[in-house]
């Protein structure tokens, strides 16, 4: 898992540092959490990416393991080679201090998955509003990604997004994936294309690129074009696309060793053309 540092990378590379964001919470109460912020060298302000994480599920101990993304690793170098900043927020829950859980959706047998999509969401929310208003970092033009339950919560957001967002990207979005251990298998996959549904929100909102591999273990093929079509049935507008089989499951594609290559061409095209 990544560790959480925070402090300045070495000599050339990107200058970096890790912000406290304060988070209301669903009821009101407030609640901070940490998202790492890696700047460009070269002229500022810098166009802001922001990276959302996945999650294990609902094991406090893997959860626990989670860190904050570093600066020099593999989705950060793609984006600061390109003259943008990186903003890597860590949601509630998650690492070492993250305290309680926001975004379960309940039981295997009955979720609420497009609850746990508005926590998620909250989270997102809050490190944008925060990043947005720094020093050096545009306050428009702002690209969204997230992967598995990340990208989830983008989906969330595309019928409001936050102020001064452009693009949205949802690579494998989804949640409850490998019931019982088992792969291919989901709590309850029927609730899951009938909240992605209620993710659209009706609204005009923001397209979304929604990238998919044929062979991941989380969301199969026929799962996420369900999960497409209501999405769109329910007024969400999404650019499903396909991309080949990534190792050994594509679920990994986004952190894994080399994948940008996979990833890299289709999401540079997507927010290259939402500026």
């Amino acid at each position: 898992m990544l560790l959480l540092f925070a402090g300045c990378a070495g000599p050339g590379g990107p200058w970096e540092e890790v912000l406290t964001v304060p988070v209301t919470a669903a009821d009101g109460a407030p609640r901070r959490i940490a998202a790492r912020l890696c700047r460009p060298e070269g002229a500022s302000p810098a166009r802001l990416v922001v990276i959302n994480h996945g999650s294990p599920g609902e094991g406090a101990s893997p959860r626990a393991r989670y860190g904050l993304l570093p600066c020099d690793s593999g989705i950060a170098r793609h984006f600061l080679a390109r003259g943008e900043a990186v903003l890597a927020p860590l949601r509630r829950g998650y690492g070492p201090g993250g305290g309680a859980w926001a975004e379960g959706y309940g039981s295997c047998d009955a979720p609420d998955y497009a609850m746990a999509a508005a926590e998620t969401g909250r989270d997102i929310r809050a490190a944008i509003a925060l990043a947005r208003g720094l020093p050096g970092i545009r306050p428009d033009g702002i690209a969204v990604i997230g992967q598995s339950a990340g990208g989830w919560g983008v989906l969330g957001l595309a019928a409001d997004p936050p102020p001064g967002v452009t693009a949205l990207v949802a690579v494998a979005p989804g949640r409850g994936g490998w019931r019982g251990g088992r792969p291919n298998e989901n709590c309850a996959p029927d609730r899951l294309v009938a909240d992605a549904g209620l993710l659209a929100g009706r609204g005009a909102g923001l397209p979304v690129l929604w990238l998919h591999t044929p062979n991941d273990s989380f969301f199969a093929p026929g799962l996420v074009r369900a999960m497409h079509r209501a999405f769109a049935a329910g007024g969400g507008q999404a650019i499903l696309a396909g991309l080949p089989a990534w190792g050994e499951d594509g679920h990994g594609m986004f952190y894994g060793p080399g994948g940008a290559a996979a990833w890299g061409p289709p999401i540079d095209a997507w927010i290259s053309a939402h500026p």
